[in-house]
């Protein structure tokens, strides 16, 4: 087995001011993974990098919190804006803040190659301070409006970096696990701001409150980057090797770093000759990685947590208690599958959770119908969409952004999640605009059954195109994916 691993790594590019000076490290730790067993057994610590893990995901926090702010309080704001009734106002001012995001993901592989992947967070988080507050001191639409869009540039930069970073300062045996915390954080973000949205209906102007309160989380991330460490990687690529490996011994103790550069100095091998081109990302293997953002998007699922409340409120269900069940499940989903994701691996939970969310839009399709009584509608509608929140939350939810950075090579990993999350915010911008539009026109039951089609797409799609990434370093996930030739 390991002659056959050592015949496909010498399919990389070599340049000769690397090969010699690199050379002896690799064959002093051919052993070492040679023999799985000893790897196995002398895994680091997790302990060392969960801290600098848990600041990180403080950006997905604020992901989630601001996908959710507007939806208890959209009505209180359209009253007090002067925009009440205008369905456009009303989804431009949720899908502003994705256009803003599209600004932000853009940039946001060239700002973390540039800069760090800590300086990158702390940008991520000005804007996000700067909108927030924009957004609780308007008294116009166009106040609201600019600030969702400064807001909506920091969420653009924080997913691409958190995703980049927690692959980057990761153990690989607990990298699924940090991955599903990037979930959970979402999840707790969007319970967050379901929550402080419940008094809104009875506190005049208590929205500015759910705006303003963001830019606490906001600041302790800005701050709590300054502590943590920066991505060995990024490090490495800069030519900083001390400060790479002695990052690498902060994150995984003395005496895991030696093994740890030898391995970067494997996957990184090549990189000064070679330039990324966009064909590479848009065709060939990598392209498989682009449909990921794009699939999970169109299951129909940012429509559920913008909208649920005037989903739940046409079923009669009241929305605080609808918004609570909808935050529970996604948190508890999540919670799962951060247990299930280094056990059973990626693309295991991926499948089963698109096939359970067709399943979950299938039957609210049914609960639209006129096939079904009243109350049986009722329990259909809202059972599925629980269920269909609950089974994202195991895969479809967490999974793509931590097998995104896993499977593009270390060269183009940054670029390549900008333009994967690029993809991703262009859908959220028209679900969140076209949402409630299309619901006028189309009808519940037509809709739900677009979103359950695009959900059995992503499964033949995992099926066909997803490779297991579990337990694996990125230089073994490089070298899988290498083309057989």
């Amino acid at each position: 087995m390991w002659a056959h691993y050592r015949e496909n790594s010498s399919m990389y590019k070599r340049t000769p001011s690397r090969e010699s000076t690199n050379m002896t490290d690799v064959e002093e730790n051919s052993s070492l993974l040679g023999n799985g067993l000893e790897k196995e057994t002398s895994n680091p610590s997790w302990k060392l990098s969960l801290p600098h893990v848990l600041v990180g995901t403080l950006s997905s926090f604020l992901f989630g919190y601001h996908l959710g702010v507007v939806n208890e309080p959209l009505e209180s704001i359209s009253v007090d804006l002067g925009f009440r009734g205008n369905t456009l106002a009303e989804g431009l001012v949720v899908s502003i803040c994705l256009g803003g995001a599209l600004i932000g993901s853009l940039f946001s592989g060239w700002i973390a190659d540039a800069v760090g992947r800590r300086r990158a967070f702390q940008l991520c988080a000005l804007p996000m301070i700067i909108g927030a507050s924009m957004s609780a001191a308007t008294n116009n639409l166009f106040g609201m409006l600019v600030g969702r869009l400064f807001v909506g540039t920091g969420l653009g930069l924080g997913p691409p970096a958190v995703a980049l970073y927690v692959t980057e300062v990761s153990p690989a045996f607990v990298r699924g696990t940090y991955g599903a915390l990037i979930q959970i954080a979402t999840c707790l973000g969007i319970l967050g701001a379901l929550l402080i949205g419940i008094p809104v209906k009875e506190i005049s102007g208590w929205w500015r409150v759910c705006f303003g309160a963001s830019t606490i989380p906001a600041g302790i991330l800005a701050l709590g980057m300054v502590f943590c460490a920066e991505s060995p990687h990024w490090l490495y690529k800069q030519g900083r090797i001390a400060e790479a490996e002695a990052t690498f011994e902060r994150l995984l103790g003395a005496s895991e770093a030696k093994f740890a550069m030898s391995e970067l100095s494997k996957v990184d091998r090549g990189d000064d000759t070679d330039t990324v081109k966009l064909s590479e990302l848009v065709r060939g293997r990598h392209f498989k990685g682009i449909p990921f953002p794009g699939l999970s998007r169109l299951s129909g699922i940012n429509a559920v947590f913008y909208f649920s409340s005037t989903v739940f409120k046409s079923a009669g269900v009241p929305s605080d208690i609808a918004n609570g069940c909808i935050g529970i499940a996604n948190l508890l989903g999540s919670i799962i599958s951060m247990v299930l994701m280094d056990k059973l691996g990626r693309k295991v939970l991926l499948f089963w959770s698109f096939f359970s969310m067709a399943i979950s839009m299938m039957l609210q399709a049914i609960g639209a119908s006129s096939i079904v009584s009243n109350p049986g509608a009722l329990y259909l509608s809202v059972g599925g969409m629980l269920l269909f929140v609950f089974t994202f939350a195991l895969g479809a939810g967490p999974v793509p952004s931590l097998l995104l950075p896993e499977i593009f090579p270390s060269r183009i990993r940054a670029k390549a999640m900008a333009i994967c999350m690029s993809v991703h915010w262009v859908i959220n911008f028209f679900v969140g605009l076209l949402f409630l539009r299309l619901l006028e026109k189309l009808g519940a039951q037509l809709l739900y059954s677009i979103f359950a089609t695009f959900c059995v797409m992503a499964v033949i799609f995992v099926k066909r195109n997803v490779i297991e990434t579990k337990g694996k370093s990125l230089h073994e996930i490089e070298i899988a994916l290498l083309p057989q030739d």
